[in-house]
């Protein structure tokens, strides 16, 4: 009896873990507005500037071994 319980609970357990992780994938196709403004966020800075950091380093490391 007691091994009959166990189960039952880990198998509510693991109905209960993929049910909240279907609903995560679901409720995630959609980006919200927030998400969209921070994408034009990123979008705009790296239009003023598309190297990243180590870019910016390597720059920064090459200038000062040339002078």
């Amino acid at each position: 009896m007691i091994k009959s319980n166990t189960t039952m609970r880990q198998r509510t357990i693991l109905a209960g873990v993929s049910l909240l992780s279907l609903t995560f994938a679901i409720g995630c196709e959609e980006k919200g507005p927030m998400e969209k403004a921070g994408e034009r966020v990123d979008n705009a800075a790296k239009a003023l500037d598309p190297r990243g950091p180590a870019e910016k380093a390597g720059a920064k490391i090459d200038d000062a071994i040339n002078k």
